[in-house]
Protein backbone atom coordinates (compact mmCIF):
# COMPACT_ATOMS: atom_id res chain seq x y z
CA UNK A 1 0.00 0.00 0.00
CA UNK A 2 1.02 3.33 -0.29
CA UNK A 3 -0.04 6.14 1.93
CA UNK A 4 0.41 9.47 1.12
CA UNK A 5 0.80 12.34 3.94
CA UNK A 6 0.06 15.76 3.89
CA UNK A 7 2.98 16.63 5.52
CA UNK A 8 2.56 20.76 6.05
CA UNK A 9 2.82 20.46 9.83
CA UNK A 10 6.45 19.23 10.01
CA UNK A 11 7.74 22.69 8.44
CA UNK A 12 9.08 25.18 10.83
CA UNK A 13 8.48 24.78 14.18
CA UNK A 14 6.90 21.95 15.11
CA UNK A 15 3.85 21.86 17.79
CA UNK A 16 0.36 20.38 17.96
CA UNK A 17 -0.40 18.49 14.76
CA UNK A 18 3.08 17.98 14.15
CA UNK A 19 3.68 16.84 17.04
CA UNK A 20 1.24 14.55 16.78
CA UNK A 21 2.50 13.30 13.08
CA UNK A 22 6.32 13.15 13.86
CA UNK A 23 5.66 10.70 16.82
CA UNK A 24 3.12 8.56 14.37
CA UNK A 25 6.11 8.90 11.45
CA UNK A 26 9.26 8.17 13.85
CA UNK A 27 7.33 5.36 15.06
CA UNK A 28 6.27 3.76 11.47
CA UNK A 29 10.09 4.17 10.86
CA UNK A 30 10.98 0.92 13.14
CA UNK A 31 7.62 -0.94 13.10
CA UNK A 32 7.30 -4.16 11.04
CA UNK A 33 4.11 -3.90 9.89
CA UNK A 34 4.72 -0.54 8.55
CA UNK A 35 7.84 -1.52 6.52
CA UNK A 36 5.61 -3.00 3.94
CA UNK A 37 4.38 -0.12 2.95
CA UNK A 38 5.83 3.20 1.29
CA UNK A 39 5.18 6.66 3.26
CA UNK A 40 4.80 9.39 0.78
CA UNK A 41 4.85 12.76 2.72
CA UNK A 42 3.77 16.15 0.49
CA UNK A 43 4.68 18.98 1.19
CA UNK A 44 5.05 22.45 -0.08
CA UNK A 45 8.15 24.30 -0.43
CA UNK A 46 7.30 26.74 2.35
CA UNK A 47 4.23 26.08 4.25
CA UNK A 48 0.95 27.13 2.52
CA UNK A 49 -2.86 27.33 3.20
CA UNK A 50 -6.45 26.21 1.82
CA UNK A 51 -4.99 27.04 -2.18
CA UNK A 52 -2.06 24.22 -1.50
CA UNK A 53 -4.27 21.78 -0.03
CA UNK A 54 -7.48 21.97 -1.94
CA UNK A 55 -5.35 22.47 -5.94
CA UNK A 56 -1.90 20.83 -5.12
CA UNK A 57 -2.26 18.55 -2.69
CA UNK A 58 -4.16 16.53 -4.87
CA UNK A 59 -2.43 16.44 -7.90
CA UNK A 60 0.66 15.29 -5.32
CA UNK A 61 -1.41 12.38 -4.20
CA UNK A 62 -1.70 11.37 -7.92
CA UNK A 63 1.89 11.52 -8.63
CA UNK A 64 2.37 9.75 -5.63
CA UNK A 65 0.31 7.00 -7.34
CA UNK A 66 -0.86 6.99 -3.28
CA UNK A 67 -3.68 4.29 -2.37
CA UNK A 68 -4.94 6.23 0.76
CA UNK A 69 -4.00 9.60 2.08
CA UNK A 70 -3.75 10.71 5.95
CA UNK A 71 -4.64 14.71 6.59
CA UNK A 72 -3.70 14.78 10.26
CA UNK A 73 -4.19 18.45 10.94
CA UNK A 74 -7.99 18.71 10.53
CA UNK A 75 -8.71 19.12 6.77
CA UNK A 76 -8.15 17.46 3.75
CA UNK A 77 -8.94 17.99 0.13
CA UNK A 78 -12.49 17.77 -1.06
CA UNK A 79 -11.30 15.65 -4.07
CA UNK A 80 -8.50 13.89 -3.14
CA UNK A 81 -9.05 11.05 -5.77
CA UNK A 82 -8.19 8.24 -3.11
CA UNK A 83 -9.88 7.55 -0.44
CA UNK A 84 -9.14 9.60 2.67
CA UNK A 85 -8.60 9.58 6.22
CA UNK A 86 -8.80 12.65 8.62
CA UNK A 87 -7.50 13.84 12.06
CA UNK A 88 -9.73 16.34 13.99
CA UNK A 89 -8.10 17.38 17.25
CA UNK A 90 -10.79 19.18 18.09
CA UNK A 91 -13.91 21.43 17.05
CA UNK A 92 -13.64 24.43 19.19
CA UNK A 93 -13.76 26.84 16.42
CA UNK A 94 -17.15 24.77 16.30
CA UNK A 95 -18.16 24.85 19.71
CA UNK A 96 -16.75 28.46 20.67
CA UNK A 97 -16.97 30.59 17.67
CA UNK A 98 -16.24 33.71 19.45
CA UNK A 99 -12.48 32.26 20.07
CA UNK A 100 -11.66 33.18 16.97
CA UNK A 101 -11.92 35.62 13.62
CA UNK A 102 -14.99 35.37 11.78
CA UNK A 103 -12.65 34.92 8.72
CA UNK A 104 -10.68 32.46 10.26
CA UNK A 105 -13.52 30.50 12.42
CA UNK A 106 -15.69 30.23 9.00
CA UNK A 107 -12.93 28.52 7.37
CA UNK A 108 -12.09 26.48 9.75
CA UNK A 109 -15.55 25.00 10.09
CA UNK A 110 -16.76 25.29 6.46
CA UNK A 111 -13.90 22.98 5.60
CA UNK A 112 -13.46 21.19 8.42
CA UNK A 113 -17.43 20.17 8.33
CA UNK A 114 -16.48 18.82 4.61
CA UNK A 115 -13.71 17.27 5.24
CA UNK A 116 -15.24 14.82 8.02
CA UNK A 117 -17.93 14.08 6.00
CA UNK A 118 -15.84 13.38 2.54
CA UNK A 119 -13.58 11.31 4.48
CA UNK A 120 -13.98 7.88 4.63
CA UNK A 121 -12.91 7.86 8.28
CA UNK A 122 -12.05 10.81 10.91
CA UNK A 123 -9.99 9.94 13.53
CA UNK A 124 -9.65 11.78 16.68
CA UNK A 125 -8.12 11.82 20.35
CA UNK A 126 -10.37 11.14 22.82
CA UNK A 127 -13.95 10.34 23.84
CA UNK A 128 -14.51 13.96 24.83
CA UNK A 129 -13.86 14.97 21.13
CA UNK A 130 -15.56 12.30 19.26
CA UNK A 131 -18.66 13.41 20.93
CA UNK A 132 -18.00 17.30 19.88
CA UNK A 133 -17.19 15.93 16.71
CA UNK A 134 -20.41 14.08 16.30
CA UNK A 135 -22.69 17.05 17.82
CA UNK A 136 -21.39 20.01 15.96
CA UNK A 137 -19.78 18.55 12.60
CA UNK A 138 -22.75 16.27 12.21
CA UNK A 139 -20.46 13.23 11.78
CA UNK A 140 -21.86 9.78 12.38
CA UNK A 141 -20.87 8.38 15.45
CA UNK A 142 -19.66 4.89 13.88
CA UNK A 143 -17.00 6.92 11.28
CA UNK A 144 -15.01 8.48 13.58
CA UNK A 145 -12.33 6.61 15.87
CA UNK A 146 -10.92 7.40 19.03
CA UNK A 147 -7.20 7.01 18.81
CA UNK A 148 -4.74 8.16 21.92
CA UNK A 149 -1.85 10.26 21.02
CA UNK A 150 1.06 8.57 22.87
CA UNK A 151 4.02 10.94 24.82
CA UNK A 152 7.39 10.75 24.21
CA UNK A 153 9.92 8.86 26.49
CA UNK A 154 10.30 10.60 30.01
CA UNK A 155 13.65 12.68 30.00
CA UNK A 156 15.31 12.04 33.45
CA UNK A 157 14.36 14.27 36.64
CA UNK A 158 17.19 17.01 37.58
CA UNK A 159 19.25 15.38 40.98
CA UNK A 160 18.77 19.45 41.78
CA UNK A 161 15.87 20.80 40.95
CA UNK A 162 15.75 24.29 40.35
CA UNK A 163 13.69 25.68 43.33
CA UNK A 164 9.92 25.92 42.51
CA UNK A 165 10.13 26.15 39.54
CA UNK A 166 6.01 26.51 37.56
CA UNK A 167 5.76 25.23 33.79
CA UNK A 168 3.41 26.03 31.50
CA UNK A 169 3.96 24.70 27.84
CA UNK A 170 1.51 25.19 25.01
CA UNK A 171 0.30 28.22 22.62
CA UNK A 172 -1.08 31.01 24.63
CA UNK A 173 -5.15 31.29 23.44
CA UNK A 174 -7.62 33.02 25.31
CA UNK A 175 -9.45 29.91 26.61
CA UNK A 176 -5.96 28.53 28.12
CA UNK A 177 -6.19 31.24 30.95
CA UNK A 178 -2.68 32.79 31.18
CA UNK A 179 -4.03 36.32 32.83
CA UNK A 180 -5.19 34.52 35.70
CA UNK A 181 -2.27 32.08 35.82
CA UNK A 182 -0.28 34.87 36.27
CA UNK A 183 -2.37 36.48 38.66
CA UNK A 184 -2.93 33.24 40.62
CA UNK A 185 1.03 33.33 40.21
CA UNK A 186 1.83 36.19 41.49
CA UNK A 187 -0.53 35.75 44.71
CA UNK A 188 1.70 32.77 45.49
CA UNK A 189 4.97 34.54 45.56
CA UNK A 190 3.56 35.95 48.96
CA UNK A 191 3.78 32.59 50.53
CA UNK A 192 6.48 30.46 48.36
CA UNK A 193 9.11 33.64 47.66
CA UNK A 194 11.39 31.28 45.55
CA UNK A 195 8.70 30.35 43.15
CA UNK A 196 9.05 30.69 39.37
CA UNK A 197 7.23 30.54 36.34
CA UNK A 198 7.67 29.51 32.92
CA UNK A 199 5.89 29.79 29.77
CA UNK A 200 6.37 28.55 26.38
CA UNK A 201 4.13 28.83 23.33
CA UNK A 202 3.45 31.05 21.18
CA UNK A 203 0.77 33.83 22.04
CA UNK A 204 -2.00 33.44 19.61
CA UNK A 205 -4.94 35.01 22.04
CA UNK A 206 -8.09 36.53 19.71
CA UNK A 207 -8.63 39.54 20.73
CA UNK A 208 -4.86 39.06 21.33
CA UNK A 209 -3.39 39.68 24.83
CA UNK A 210 0.09 41.20 25.49
CA UNK A 211 0.86 38.41 28.15
CA UNK A 212 4.35 40.15 28.40
CA UNK A 213 2.54 43.55 29.57
CA UNK A 214 0.47 41.19 32.01
CA UNK A 215 3.37 39.66 33.65
CA UNK A 216 4.71 43.12 34.09
CA UNK A 217 1.78 44.43 35.95
CA UNK A 218 1.41 41.70 37.93
CA UNK A 219 3.93 42.53 40.77
CA UNK A 220 5.71 39.24 39.76
CA UNK A 221 7.75 40.16 36.57
CA UNK A 222 10.57 39.49 37.43
CA UNK A 223 9.78 35.85 38.28
CA UNK A 224 8.18 35.13 35.34
CA UNK A 225 9.88 34.21 31.84
CA UNK A 226 7.81 33.70 28.41
CA UNK A 227 9.57 32.44 25.63
CA UNK A 228 7.56 31.35 22.37
CA UNK A 229 9.33 28.14 21.32
CA UNK A 230 12.31 26.19 22.81
CA UNK A 231 14.14 23.36 20.94
CA UNK A 232 13.17 19.94 22.03
CA UNK A 233 16.55 19.11 24.15
CA UNK A 234 15.70 22.08 25.90
CA UNK A 235 12.23 21.76 26.47
CA UNK A 236 12.90 18.28 28.08
CA UNK A 237 15.60 19.88 30.46
CA UNK A 238 13.06 22.23 31.43
CA UNK A 239 10.32 19.47 32.10
CA UNK A 240 12.99 17.92 34.14
CA UNK A 241 13.93 20.70 36.61
CA UNK A 242 10.14 21.90 37.12
CA UNK A 243 8.41 21.22 40.33
CA UNK A 244 4.85 21.73 39.08
CA UNK A 245 2.90 21.88 36.06
CA UNK A 246 0.48 24.00 35.47
CA UNK A 247 -2.55 24.10 32.42
CA UNK A 248 -5.81 26.09 32.73
CA UNK A 249 -7.52 25.40 29.89
CA UNK A 250 -11.30 24.70 29.12
CA UNK A 251 -11.59 23.47 26.20
CA UNK A 252 -9.09 20.94 24.92
CA UNK A 253 -8.98 17.68 22.40
CA UNK A 254 -6.55 16.04 24.47
CA UNK A 255 -4.20 17.87 26.57
CA UNK A 256 -0.89 16.68 25.91
CA UNK A 257 1.77 18.32 27.47
CA UNK A 258 0.66 18.09 30.98
CA UNK A 259 0.54 14.33 30.08
CA UNK A 260 4.20 14.76 29.56
CA UNK A 261 4.94 16.77 32.67
CA UNK A 262 3.91 13.47 34.18
CA UNK A 263 5.68 11.68 32.47
CA UNK A 264 8.93 13.33 33.28
CA UNK A 265 7.56 13.47 37.23
CA UNK A 266 6.02 16.87 37.86
CA UNK A 267 2.87 16.58 39.47
CA UNK A 268 -0.11 19.06 37.15
CA UNK A 269 -2.61 21.66 38.21
CA UNK A 270 -5.29 21.60 35.64
CA UNK A 271 -8.97 23.03 35.17
CA UNK A 272 -11.59 20.76 36.17
CA UNK A 273 -13.44 20.07 32.56
CA UNK A 274 -14.78 16.46 31.03
CA UNK A 275 -11.91 16.02 29.13
CA UNK A 276 -8.95 16.67 31.55
CA UNK A 277 -10.67 13.82 33.96
CA UNK A 278 -11.25 11.46 31.01
CA UNK A 279 -7.01 11.60 30.04
CA UNK A 280 -5.52 12.43 33.84
CA UNK A 281 -7.84 11.08 36.01
CA UNK A 282 -6.94 11.05 39.89
CA UNK A 283 -3.21 12.16 38.33
CA UNK A 284 -3.98 16.05 39.17
CA UNK A 285 -4.93 18.54 41.02
CA UNK A 286 -8.21 20.09 39.85
CA UNK A 287 -9.19 23.90 39.65
CA UNK A 288 -12.99 24.71 39.94
CA UNK A 289 -12.91 27.61 37.54
CA UNK A 290 -9.64 30.27 36.53
CA UNK A 291 -9.93 32.28 39.52
CA UNK A 292 -6.28 33.59 40.83
CA UNK A 293 -6.92 32.79 44.27
CA UNK A 294 -7.83 29.40 43.94
CA UNK A 295 -4.98 28.89 41.43
CA UNK A 296 -2.41 30.29 44.26
CA UNK A 297 -4.14 27.39 47.18
CA UNK A 298 -3.48 24.57 44.52
CA UNK A 299 -0.02 25.46 43.27
CA UNK A 300 0.52 25.52 46.63
CA UNK A 301 -0.96 22.29 47.28
CA UNK A 302 1.51 20.53 44.70
CA UNK A 303 4.25 22.26 45.83
CA UNK A 304 4.98 22.00 49.23
CA UNK A 305 2.02 19.04 50.52
CA UNK A 306 4.18 15.83 49.84
CA UNK A 307 1.92 13.44 50.16
CA UNK A 308 -0.28 15.32 47.97
CA UNK A 309 2.63 15.43 45.20
CA UNK A 310 3.48 11.37 46.11
CA UNK A 311 -0.61 10.58 45.29
CA UNK A 312 -0.08 12.63 42.17
CA UNK A 313 2.98 10.99 40.54
CA UNK A 314 2.00 7.23 42.16
CA UNK A 315 -1.32 7.66 40.01
CA UNK A 316 0.74 9.23 36.97
CA UNK A 317 2.74 6.07 36.84
CA UNK A 318 0.44 3.86 35.91
CA UNK A 319 -1.64 6.35 34.08
CA UNK A 320 1.42 7.52 31.28
CA UNK A 321 1.40 3.92 30.31
CA UNK A 322 -2.17 3.92 28.54
CA UNK A 323 -0.84 6.83 26.24
CA UNK A 324 1.60 4.92 24.07
CA UNK A 325 3.31 5.97 20.60
CA UNK A 326 3.61 2.93 19.31
CA UNK A 327 0.37 2.15 20.23
CA UNK A 328 -1.10 5.38 18.64
CA UNK A 329 1.05 4.60 15.56
CA UNK A 330 -0.29 1.03 15.09
CA UNK A 331 -3.46 2.25 15.42
CA UNK A 332 -3.58 4.85 12.83
CA UNK A 333 -1.70 2.07 10.73
CA UNK A 334 -4.72 0.14 10.69
CA UNK A 335 -7.40 2.65 10.11
CA UNK A 336 -5.44 3.69 7.09
CA UNK A 337 -4.80 -0.23 5.63
CA UNK A 338 -8.87 -0.83 6.47
CA UNK A 339 -10.07 2.55 4.06
CA UNK A 340 -7.48 2.26 1.39
CA UNK A 341 -9.78 0.22 -0.76
CA UNK A 342 -12.84 1.91 0.35
CA UNK A 343 -15.17 4.20 -2.20
CA UNK A 344 -14.32 7.28 -2.66
CA UNK A 345 -16.59 10.22 -2.42
CA UNK A 346 -17.61 12.33 -5.22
Amino acid sequence: MRIAVDARELQGHATGVGTYLSGILEEWATLPAAARHAVILCQPETRSGTWWEQRVLPRLVREANADVLFSPGYTAPIRAGVPTVVAIHDVSFAAHPEWFGWREGLRRRTLTRLSARRAVRVLTISAFSKREIVTHLGVAPDKVEVVYPGITSSPTRASDPAGNLILFVGSLFNRRHLPELIAGFAKLTRHVPDARLEIVGENRTVPRIDIDRVAAGSGAGDRIALRSYLPQAELTALYARARAFVFLSEYEGFGLTPLEALGAGVPIVVLDTPVAREIYGDAAVYVERPDPSLIDTALRRVLTDEAERTRILEAGRDLVTRYSRRRCAERVLDVLISCCQCPVSR
